[in-house]
């Protein structure tokens, strides 16, 4: 099949025209998409506003309610001020407005709470990253539900059998579709559409639906897309990768009547998918490289855990599994290191090991876990609920902590080795003797060190408050459960200051110092490799801390259990006889939300598989399947979907088989445009799929794309991540929360910072700026021109090196209207009778700049 023809694409070189005006000419020609300029449209604002209202209920609304309403809410409003809606925060109180939106240094809001002026709230300054919560909610336009209700729900001691739920939680609109249970609706018939037979479009299960409700709407599918943007948009989907020009040249040449469903399995075999859709799990569970936070410690081991991911994907692990792995995967298995990895789940939230506000800061852990497995495993904004029962969805306060109680006897690891117990046997073995025999040079440094680290750990525990201090001064064995997790967190800032030791060491004692460790070295030869740690979690002990909500008078301790609309049952919770010293409760969660019954996380995570492939899940909010969220497009679509997963045994590949080689996939994302114009009237948001969507390539796949074209990119798999100004593929570069690499933020990559659903696609002059002047993109159109130059020595033709950068770049053969005027430019014609001559440095310098114009195209960032 030959490559597609673009029309519009007019490269002839007008009369006079300079080699800069050319190379504008080609700009403006390359970035031209057919008459379409830039990315799809489809679902942005409903997204974006999800994300930014879910934002709001989890880390402003609750702040808001704790700090503020006792002063501002309701009848009490201090200097005129209330702020507990948004009407009330614009119109403001006695010195003006609280907010203006999207301008933090000018609200009054932002001031006060930073002590500038005003000081608000006045019993105390809030933390910071409380006050950097309120500010980035300002920054992106103070968003508020437009469908709030009663304010008064959310004030202490507010009635929310008024609003959303009962007492006992049932929900008095009516009932949460998402919350039914999971049914396999019968395949529709098969429906005829304009573009032929019905059997030819209808032959996978997913166009059966997908038809019913076109025709339903009067609309039709459009054609398929040809063979050469249909290889280069599917692999991009399954390896985050372009096809390079042999694959594209194999898939064209096979004439075989699956040569598409060949291609699609040999995607899915490749390794390079476990890396693409890992990215995307990876955005769901916060990952990131460092802490966060004003400190933002790198850590040096998180990247096996990423590492794991990847693997899980390739390996098509069940998905339940995959839950019960990350959530508990010490109580299947303690003597598994694969598993201890998995945990790392659990510890993926920011974190400041130097915080003195341990109590604070274990609450906002265990928070912040119960928030991120509510939203990813179950597609709900649980965290709502954190303070007063949901405004919009069948949630119970109650039901948040229920939730969160799992997660109370949570112990962080960082002392676990990768090693199975007879490893470790013959390492602590070894080490003895290894301390036996230098046991004299060992006992000199160590009275070296004594006094650096009473120091060290003086300083560290003067920090504290008193009520710290004595939990750490309690013998291990008389703590609470909570007194040890508490007394665990706060060591850490101990054994901070020991580790300083040798840095810190002075004068005569430094001196010494080396000159023991001069003496240590004969004994190497005994000394086994230490035994390296991961980031895991375990169980404090096999009786699990109270979960109280906060503000109860009664100090209930609340048992663990599900949101009561869902299962009502208490939570069946069995202690795992291979790991006495844990609680079960994790593992009891992980079967619970690994259940077929379980009406919601086969939804979310089929609805997830289908957003990877259109850019919009068949319910467009992903991790919002309540009130708030929207309703899916093709509910029964979705159930089937979420049925035949379970069938599959949770496995993801038969899903994503089966989506890619259906005919909605394989659609053309461009139609005639009377066509477009009469569909969009009827569906504006291509919800109904008549066409294919545009998509902006994701920022690592830019990078990625890039390294590839240019032949720079280093596909190794896995290890410690590395600088993203190297060549190492993005998914392996070392991503640190407060200094995340420009380049990808520009192009809307996650910090890792919060759990990412779907991200949002901008258009920025930042993004423009730094494809066409980055020093990063000007070093792949040098490196691009090199591959050019080397792949074509000894030829003098410019023809093979358009023709193999367009292939390069765009995995495709140059059209006769792109074709002339590159070579031209490369290769300027003569005028008059002098032919043109160009030197060396002016050819390279003419091939960069085309090789740097094909990087910056529409075509380049974005799949049809």
């Amino acid at each position: 099949m030959s490559t597609r023809q673009r029309p519009g694409r007019n490269w002839r070189r007008p009369a006079g025209l300079g080699a800069a005006g050319l190379l504008a000419v080609l700009w403006i020609v390359a970035v031209a998409r057919d008459g379409r300029a830039g990315a799809d449209p489809a679902g942005v604002d409903a997204g974006t506003r999800s994300v930014r209202e879910r934002f709001f209920e989890q880390s402003v609304r609750p702040l808001l309610v704790e700090r503020c309403y006792s002063c501002h809410a309701g009848a009490k409003h201090k200097g005129g001020l209330r702020l507990d809606s948004i009407e009330a925060i614009l119109h403001g109180g006695d010195t003006g407005p609280a907010v203006v939106p999207g301008k933090p240094t000018d609200s009054l809001l932002i001031e006060a709470v930073n002590y500038q002026g005003l000081e608000m709230p006045p019993t105390g300054k809030l933390e910071p990253a409380q006050i950097d919560a309120l500010a980035r909610w300002v920054s992106i336009g103070a968003p508020w539900p437009s469908h709030d209700l009663a304010s008064a729900h959310a004030t202490p001691g507010g009635d929310a059998s008024k609003g959303v739920l009962t007492g006992n939680g049932v929900h008095d609109q009516e009932p949460l579709w998402s919350f039914q249970p999971v049914r396999r609706p019968a395949l529709p018939p098969p429906v005829a559409t304009s573009n032929g037979d019905a059997a030819d479009w209808t032959s996978n299960p997913i166009d059966r639906f997908v038809a019913r409700k076109l025709a339903e709407k009067g609309l039709s599918p459009a054609p398929p897309a040809d063979r050469t943007t249909l290889i280069r948009r599917v692999t991009f989907d399954l390896t985050g990768l372009p096809p390079t020009p042999t694959e594209v040249d194999a898939f064209l040449a096979d004439d075989r009547d699956d040569a598409y469903e060949r291609l699609v399995d040999r995607l899915l075999a490749s390794p390079r998918y476990g890396q693409r859709w890992a990215r995307h799990w990876l955005d769901l569970v916060r990952y990131a490289d460092s802490d966060g936070y004003r400190q933002d410690a790198y850590r040096p081991e998180v990247w096996r855990y990423r590492d794991y991911v990847v693997r899980s994907f390739n390996t098509d692990k069940p998905f339940n599994r995959f839950i019960a792995e990350q959530l508990a995967g010490d109580e299947l298995d303690p003597d598994d290191p694969e598993l201890r990895i998995a945990t790392g789940y659990l510890r993926l939230g920011p974190y400041e090991y130097n915080q003195r506000d341990v109590p604070g800061q274990w609450a906002d852990i265990l928070n912040d876990i119960t928030d991120v497995t509510g939203e990813v495993f179950l597609g709900l904004s649980i965290g709502c609920a954190r303070c007063h029962d949901h405004k919009f969805d069948p949630i119970l306060q109650e039901d948040y902590y229920r939730l969160r109680a799992f997660f109370a006897p949570l112990l962080p690891r960082d002392d676990l080795p990768l090693a199975r117990a007879r490893e470790q046997d013959e390492y602590r073995a070894r080490r003895l003797a290894w301390e036996k025999a230098a046991a004299g040079v060992l006992a000199e440094l160590d009275k070296i060190a004594k006094p650096y680290r009473d120091r060290g750990a003086k300083s560290a525990l003067a920090k504290f408050p008193d009520e710290i201090r004595a939990i750490l001064a309690k013998p291990e064995s008389e703590r609470t459960p909570l007194e040890r997790q508490i007394g665990a967190l706060a060591y850490r800032q101990v054994a901070f200051e020991h580790a300083q030791v040798p840095k810190v060491l002075k004068g005569a004692d430094k001196t010494r110092w080396k000159t023991l460790q001069e003496k240590l070295k004969p004994f190497d030869a005994m000394r086994p490799r230490d035994l390296v740690g991961v980031m895991a979690a375990t169980d404090v002990g096999p009786v699990a801390p109270p979960t109280i909500i906060p503000g109860d008078r009664r100090a209930r301790a609340i048992e663990p259990g599900y949101p009561v609309a869902i299962d009502s049952r208490p939570a069946h919770i069995v202690h795992p006889a291979a790991v006495p010293r844990s609680t079960g409760r994790r593992l009891a969660l992980a079967r619970w939300l690994g259940r077929a019954e379980n009406p919601l996380t086969t939804r979310v995570a089929v609805n997830r598989i289908w957003q990877g492939h259109f850019g919009r899940g068949l319910v467009g909010t992903s991790s919002d399947f309540g009130r708030v969220g929207e309703p899916p497009s093709h509910p029964e679509l979705l159930d089937w979907l979420a049925s035949e997963f379970v069938r599959d045994g949770w496995r993801g590949k038969p899903i994503h088989r089966l989506i890619l080689t259906s005919s909605t996939y394989r659609q053309a994302a461009h139609r005639r445009p009377e066509e477009v114009l009469r569909a969009a009237r009827i569906d504006p948001e291509n919800r109904l799929l008549w066409k294919q969507t545009v998509r902006r390539l994701d920022a690592e796949e830019i990078r990625d794309a890039m390294l590839a074209a240019s032949g720079e990119l280093d596909n190794r798999m896995g290890g410690p991540g590395e600088d993203a100004k190297g060549t190492r593929r993005s998914l392996d570069t070392r991503l640190m929360r407060n200094a995340p690499d420009p380049f990808l933020t520009a192009f809307d990559a996650p910090d890792g910072s919060g759990t990412t659903g779907r991200r949002v696609t901008t258009t920025t002059s930042t993004q423009a700026l730094l494809l066409l002047n980055g020093h990063w993109t000007l070093g792949r159109a040098g490196a691009l021109a090199g591959r050019v130059e080397r792949a074509s020595a000894g030829s003098t033709s410019a023809r093979g090196a358009v023709i193999l950068t367009y292939r390069l770049c765009l995995a495709r053969l140059p059209d006769p209207n792109e074709l002339a005027p590159a070579i031209d430019y490369l290769e300027p014609p003569r005028q008059s009778q002098k032919p043109a001559r160009l030197g060396k440095l002016q050819k390279r310098a003419r091939l960069i700049d085309f090789c740097h114009v094909l990087l910056n195209c529409n075509e380049f960032l974005y799949v049809d």
